[in-house]
């Protein structure tokens, strides 16, 4: 039955891909902002600017996923953000002990998790927050542990990032055990939803997946009540869940299926995180230019300022007061590819008043130009949103903490630094990289006492001393930027990703030769297969996976059974559709038992059959030659042209309305109509092709874009 599902964005016209990505032959078509945002995809109604709309958030294809996402966002009690992600780390065995003992062991293993994890999180470029934990007390049924929340945003793979990380720690700590949820609830299982057991759903999966020695776990519920006494009937709370976990490890362990479908999503990690950046040069304040070199993570601020910029927020830009236009440099900065597809598919005029003019579209360097100005106006909106006069303790607190010294000697003992020389330039890169790890990260402030990133940038800018001459110097010898050609996705590439993302292995392009080898029969033998299934009130069953077991049964066998019980009786039709067998076999004296003697009564029967076929045939006769039965394919159409040439006597025969009716072609009538209307969608999600491909049949593309004819038999 369909159940489990994550929501697809993919019908219509309306396809997008959060990329801003361009689709040769597909001219105008917007595919959204925002390249790896949301593959897969949960749709967002999101707010902001006018004309945004709905963007997509996790795009899947498979009907099972679908309906999950439904009746988990029905079922979940979460009362997170959108767009986040909460993770619990548990200590196992959790034996009652001092409250106050049992919290500095816990803000212990933060320090030590954030410490050896620090090579990894410090560099990455987070698009909203990034990854933190911090000591959350015990409340009701739920025990002290750690505890941590990421608004991710637009960038689905920050998610899948954390979820890498929840699951290496799991494997570096076996004594913790740890589970993640986002506002659509178990996501993890909506992930897995096609090969999760029949008896999970949304309201019996509370507190049943969780991580342990880095694989995934699922606490199964008893098939009947009393044979697993370790197993609640009800979904376990989570001291129960630990309990389970602790005791009985190896039962609790989900499936290989199911923990393929979440590795295949966190698969590359760490390499991944290299391939998720975009370097390219911009023409920068060299204010900016100086921010950024130290902390590259303030590019995710300065992007999602101007990308969700309102009327309001550019009037500060029509004069610019901090990041003046004429101190403009080139440089180069790093992007993730969702915040640089953000930037550029924005179309953006600045002020006249602004001072950024801009070159025209044909200047070598019209690409940097139109970044730096697009970046720096989202630095200026940043700032322009800070008082004048902010907090004075906000200013030491980022300095200032009794929890740096050890943290810094920590990430020493853990060969941070790759032995470089102290006070060396990479050193001081990776140490200021280091402090705003630690300051997002580890000691992270109360919402009161946190700065804003305007805050920060102000900050910085009055602390951090920069030479505009170096910098001017260093623009003469800049890294080449990176290609982004990745922007453009071909029908083809959207397909694949498509693909990959539904879970199959490898999207194999079908080649000329399989398409010319197509067998056709296998769309007519999958409908029927398909309209031959029995149907229920929670919908029709797709044909079975030719990996799952056939279901045989013995009608014979279950009718002489009930005969047994009930005794015969006498044969009776509950049907009122009956074909040219039925009635060849009710013309029969052996196999027409009316159970009587009468020879008049038996001759009726036979007259009043033979009236019924009468009537049909003279039916089929009018209708043979109007728009409704020519319409249909017969089978003498689709004889050989050597054969329709010999065929005037017949047209003769049925000018004269003597011919014999020719019977419809019913396989080649179903399979004309459905490559039919599968041509009529023009490569787009519509009805023929979503029935198709939830059978297993994939059809080639109608590459000669002829008007559509009638197949031809071999």
């Amino acid at each position: 039955m369909l159940r489990w599902t994550r929501s697809s964005d993919a019908t219509g016209g309306s396809l997008r891909a959060s990329a801003g990505l361009r689709c040769p032959g597909d001219v105008g078509t917007d595919l959204g902002p925002g390249f790896g945002c949301h593959w897969p995809l949960r749709t967002r109604s999101r707010g902001g600017r006018g004309g945004r709309g709905e963007v997509p958030r996790r795009r899947r294809v498979g009907e099972a996923r679908e309906s999950f996402q439904r009746r988990m966002e029905e079922n979940t009690k979460l009362a997170t953000v959108e767009d986040t992600v909460e993770y619990h780390l548990f200590l196992i065995p959790d034996e009652p002990r001092d409250p106050e003992k049992h919290k500095e062991i816990l803000q212990k293993y933060i320090e030590r998790i954030m410490t050896q994890f620090a090579p990894m999180l410090a560099p990455y470029i987070w698009q909203n927050q990034p990854f933190n934990l911090r000591y959350k007390p015990g409340k009701g049924n739920v025990p002290a542990h750690m505890f941590g929340v990421t608004k991710f945003g637009d960038n689905i793979e920050d998610e899948w990032f954390i979820v890498y990380i929840v699951k290496q720690i799991t494997k570096e700590f076996p004594e913790l055990v740890a589970r993640i949820e986002d506002n659509d609830g178990e996501f993890l299982l909506i992930e897995a939803a096609d090969f999760l057991p029949k008896w999970l759903d949304p309201d019996n999966s509370a507190n049943r997946v969780f991580f342990q020695h880095g694989e995934l776990c699922l606490i199964p519920a008893p098939r009947k009540p009393g044979t697993m006494s370790w197993l609640p009937t009800t979904p376990p709370t989570v001291p129960q869940a630990l309990n389970i976990i602790s005791t009985h490890p190896e039962e609790i362990l989900a499936s290989e299926s199911i923990r393929a479908a979440v590795n295949r999503r966190i698969r590359g990690y760490p390499e991944k995180i290299q391939a998720s950046l975009h370097r390219a040069h911009c023409f920068l304040p060299a204010s900016i230019v100086a921010l950024l070199k130290q902390h590259p993570r303030l590019v995710a601020a300065g992007v999602q300022a101007f990308y969700l910029r309102d009327p309001i927020d550019l009037r500060a830009c029509r004069v610019f007061k901090t990041f003046l236009p004429e101190t403009r440099i080139m440089t180069s900065v790093t992007f993730t590819k969702c915040l640089y597809a953000q930037l550029v598919q924005q179309r953006f005029v600045p002020d006249r008043r602004s001072g950024y003019k801009m070159p025209p579209p044909s200047h070598p360097h019209y690409r940097a130009h139109e970044l730096g100005m697009k970046l720096a106006h989202g630095f200026e909106i940043l700032c322009s949103k800070c008082s004048p006069h902010f907090s004075e303790s906000k200013k030491s607190f980022m300095t200032t903490s009794p929890l740096w010294a050890g943290f810094l000697e920590s990430l020493k003992k853990n060969d941070y630094f790759k032995g470089l020389i102290e006070g060396s330039a990479q050193y001081q890169a990776r140490l200021e990289m280091a402090k705003n790890y630690f300051q997002l990260s580890v000691n992270r402030p109360e919402s009161s006492l946190a700065m804003s990133p305007g805050e920060e940038i102000l900050t910085l800018l009055q602390t951090m001393p920069f030479d505009i001459e170096e910098l001017k110097k260093e623009e003469a010898n800049l890294p080449p930027e990176d290609d982004d050609q990745w922007l453009d996705l071909s029908p083809d590439q959207l397909d694949q990703l498509l693909q990959e993302v539904a879970g199959k292995k490898e999207a194999e392009p079908i080649s000329k030769k399989e398409e010319q080898n197509y067998d056709l029969n296998q769309v007519s033998e999958s409908m029927k297969a398909f309209i031959s299934k029995v149907s229920t009130h929670k919908g029709a069953e797709l044909p079975r996976e030719p990996s799952e077991a056939p279901i045989t049964f013995d009608a014979d066998s279950f009718l002489n059974y009930f005969d047994k019980i009930l005794g015969p009786s006498p044969h009776e039709s509950d049907s009122d559709d009956l074909d040219e067998e039925d009635f060849e076999c009710l013309d029969s004296d052996d196999d027409l038992d009316l159970k009587t003697e009468e020879a008049g009564e038996e001759a009726s029967v036979k007259g009043t059959l033979n009236n019924l076929k009468s009537y049909m045939a003279q039916m089929d006769r009018e209708l043979a030659y109007t728009s409704i039965g020519k319409s249909f394919t017969t089978q003498k159409q689709m004889e050989s042209l050597s054969q329709t040439t010999n065929n005037n006597s017949d047209e003769e025969d049925s000018g004269a309305g003597g011919s014999v009716m020719t019977p419809v072609d019913v396989d080649l009538n179903l399979v004309s109509n459905i490559l039919e209307s599968y041509s009529s969608q023009a490569g787009l999600a519509g009805p023929a092709s979503n029935l198709l491909q939830s059978m297993g049949v994939q059809l080639p593309d109608n590459s000669d874009h002829r008007p559509t004819s009638k197949p031809t038999q071999d």
